[in-house]
């Protein structure tokens, strides 16, 4: 009975006739036979598949292994780094690859290399002539007058005396003398003839008619301001005949001309004497019409250098002309910053090495004591370079000319103090400039004798040359180029053939080591061309009357408002 039961129960569950089911086979047990044509059973056109191979075997179990087993995969990272540090182990340490790190942009000075490697391609290329086509703009404006109207009108009685120190170099001076018969004339005052302080980085001991022409001075300003040599002897014998016992004025840099008419006019008309001290940028450029017409007065037409001056000048100026005949007595005037104060101011590296270091360390502790070792204080070479703010090099200045179309035969005169180096620094601007000159070149040594050792008399004299050349480039801001072009644009009706380079633009050129002499070329005489375009802008209202002696500062004489203005009641 019971062997009956059970065959009954075994023959339900094969062919379901009656009992209970067994449950399906699980499919990752049960096994797999593949048959071509996707059939299955055991009829005679099914295939077995052919057998695997051992390495197909184990790649399979391996992956049965990772698919049944996921979490080893959180692991992955972990052998990996292990591979890895086992790998680099086993490799020899000169076969390890080395990373080379580049020099910040700006930090190298490449003008050198760049010079070597363009030196052949640029001698070949001497065709062009820049003299002759620097300047394709020409200025044309019936507004332009130049300030030359002046009043014949009897000046009223004083309101009293001012006495200024004008302290600086020789441009810093001029601006300071120019200011101060501004001021004078808006406050109907008398400008005692400015005295110059001496001071140890310039150390010259002159004095104002040493520079200046004086009694041209005051003959100019004669129906405009009252202009004296001296303080009266009565009005120090109030002071006790000692200058530091006069009241003196401590105006803020860039001060209005309404303060002093606010503040300086009541204490003038009560003391009737006093004093500034220092006074250079003591006035803001932004002043009234009559006040902007007084100030181009001054430094246009009443400041003439003294003779002795002038007249070098001229025989410098006429020799240029002579070195230049092949272009018409045509020549290019050069201003160059690269004295070692500048250099050492600027903080900027060259190629001096170890002795440059030493070089600037020195000039700054002597110059400036204490200024560059303030704790905190970072100074980044390279990122003064990119930016623009290091002095040009006699080198750099050479290149940027001859990229400019000037060929090796251009007269070139070159204003400037003691070159840092000249000897090593001077020599690549020689080669590309032949033809360049100095005061010292072009001077004997008797006849330079007499300014050899003021500073600002020699300063004079390459103003005076600079001034009547028929380009005058610009490497450096300050005081000299920015009084110099606003003189050559009143000389030349407005417009001033000045080329004033993009140094930031010049940086980058210069620090690029795959440029070549057409690229270098193409950019430098677009340079140029914007130098061209800015020669004839007019002036801005925050731009100096210096530099941009505009029309209509120049030709409004309006000197009766400036006496009702400053009338004491």
């Amino acid at each position: 009975m019971q062997h009956h039961a059970y065959n009954r129960l075994g023959s339900g569950g094969a062919g379901g006739g009656g009992g209970t089911p067994s449950p399906p086979a699980s499919p990752r047990r049960s096994p797999r036979i593949h048959r071509r044509g996707g059939k299955t059973g055991g009829g005679r056109g099914a295939t077995l598949a052919p057998p695997r191979t051992l390495a197909q075997r184990m790649a399979w179990m391996l992956l049965s292994l990772l698919l049944r087993r996921q979490a080893i995969f959180l692991f992955a990272p972990l052998l990996y780094v292990a591979a890895m540090i086992f790998y680099m182990g086993t490799l020899p340490l000169d076969s390890v690859p080395r990373i080379i790190s580049r020099p910040a942009p700006g930090s190298v000075y490449r003008s050198p290399m760049l010079y070597e490697r363009l030196r052949a391609d640029m001698e070949a290329d001497n065709s062009s002539d820049g003299l002759a086509t620097v300047w394709k703009h020409s200025f044309k404006d019936d507004r332009w007058r130049p300030c030359i109207n002046t009043s014949a009108d009897v000046l009223p009685d004083s309101n009293g005396y001012i006495f200024i120190e004008a302290n600086g170099g020789l441009n810093q001076q001029r601006t300071s003398i120019c200011n101060a018969v501004a001021v004078a004339g808006y406050l109907n005052a008398t400008l005692v003839i400015p005295y110059f302080p001496y001071h140890s980085i310039w150390r010259d001991p002159s004095k104002f008619n040493d520079i200046y022409d004086k009694d041209h001075f005051i003959s100019t300003l004669i129906n405009e301001v009252h202009v004296v040599d001296k303080v009266p002897e009565f009005l120090m014998e109030r002071f006790g005949n000692n200058m530091s016992n006069v009241f003196n004025f401590k105006i803020k840099a860039w001060s209005s001309i309404q303060y002093y008419k606010d503040a300086v006019l009541p204490k003038l008309a009560e003391e009737k004497l006093i004093r500034f001290s220092p006074f250079a940028n003591r006035l803001s450029f932004n002043a009234p019409s009559a006040v902007q017409r007084l100030r181009c007065l001054a430094n246009f037409e009443a400041l003439r250098f003294s003779n002795p001056i002038t007249t070098l000048a001229e025989k410098l100026v006429s020799r240029m002309k002579e070195r230049s005949v092949d272009n018409n007595g045509r020549y290019i005037a050069v201003h160059l910053r690269f004295e070692e104060d500048m250099v050492a101011f600027s903080c900027c590296i060259f190629d001096g090495g170890e002795e440059e270091k030493q070089d600037m360390i020195a000039a700054r502790e002597r110059g400036w004591r204490g200024k560059f070792t303030k704790p905190g204080r970072i100074i980044r070479p390279g990122a003064i370079r990119i930016n623009g703010k290091c002095p040009l090099t006699p080198l750099e200045v050479g290149l940027m000319l001859r990229g400019m179309g000037f060929s090796n035969d251009t007269a070139i005169y070159l204003a400037s103090g003691k070159i840092y180096k000249a000897e090593k620094t001077m020599a690549p601007l020689l080669e590309m400039f032949p033809l360049l000159q100095t005061k010292e070149t072009l001077a004997s040594a008797e006849e330079l004798a007499p300014f050899k050792n003021y500073s600002s008399r020699m300063a004079a004299i390459d103003y005076s040359v600079c001034l009547h050349s028929e380009v005058f480039v610009s490497t450096q801001g300050g005081n000299f180029p920015q009084i110099l072009i606003g003189h050559r644009r009143y000389l030349y009706g407005g417009h001033s053939k000045t080329i004033k380079p993009d140094k930031r633009k010049l940086a980058l050129l210069f620090d690029n080591p795959n440029i070549g002499w057409k690229s270098l070329k193409r950019q430098l005489l677009n340079m140029r061309a914007h130098s061209d375009a800015k020669g004839i802008e007019m002036k801005r209202p925050s731009d100096s009357i210096y530099s941009y002696p505009c029309p209509d500062c120049m030709c409004l004489s309006n000197k009766t408002e400036i006496l009702r203005s400053s009338s004491v009641r």
